[in-house]
């Protein structure tokens, strides 16, 4: 079930822009209902958007996650380092999982939850579920390449032997201005290298 908090956060234009692709039959009608977020789901975004900041401050795409355990403990934090590590898997959401996993000396996660600044692809919702996570939050939607909702809906395939709850939109609009802001000033500094070499 994806739940939905009256998103209304607007991505980076050139990167995260397009409409959402249409459910495959072998998905169930999503069911977006109005998410009522606690006061410690919100502490737990702002420690997302934390790792977000330290993603944008190396370069990287500023996308954070953290994974909490059943008792709402931080056993897992993570931001894009696929640049710096050289590495394609290296998302916010798969750095936080592979932490939560060694700090909890099990690959199976089923009273977690994950919380990240932007909506999951494909790979990472497929880790999140091998991992048996409780829930999963995102906050801004990917129009590009979001598997919870925007292009795939991947937690609703029936055939997969597990579900996770999904909820999105917790402090997307942060979320997604913080986006915005990196691809402007990514693109005001190509622009000025372009103008520096006439």
């Amino acid at each position: 079930m994806v739940a939905d908090n009256q998103h209304n956060g607007c991505l980076p234009e050139r990167v995260l822009k397009g409409e959402a692709g249409s459910a495959s039959p072998a998905v169930t009608d999503a069911a977006v209902e109005a998410t009522v977020f606690s006061e410690d789901d919100t502490r737990a975004m702002m420690l997302a958007i934390e790792q977000a900041r330290l993603a944008r401050e190396q370069g990287e795409v500023p996308v954070g996650a953290v994974v909490l355990d059943g008792q709402g403990r931080v056993i897992g934090k993570g931001f894009n380092r696929t640049i710096s590590a050289h590495d394609p898997t290296a998302h916010a959401e798969i750095v936080a999982l592979r932490q939560a996993a060694q700090a909890m000396e099990n690959y199976r996660l089923p009273e977690a939850s994950l919380f990240v600044t932007l909506e999951p692809c494909a790979m990472c919702v497929g880790a999140m579920l091998h991992a048996r996570l409780a829930r999963i939050v995102y906050a801004a939607d990917d129009p590009k390449t979001g598997a919870c909702h925007s292009v795939l809906q991947v937690p609703e395939v029936r055939q997969l032997n597990h579900q996770t709850r999904v909820q999105r939109g917790l402090m997307a609009d942060e979320c997604a201005e913080l986006l915005r802001d990196f691809f402007r000033a990514r693109r005001l500094a190509a622009r000025h290298a372009r103008t520096s070499d006439t």
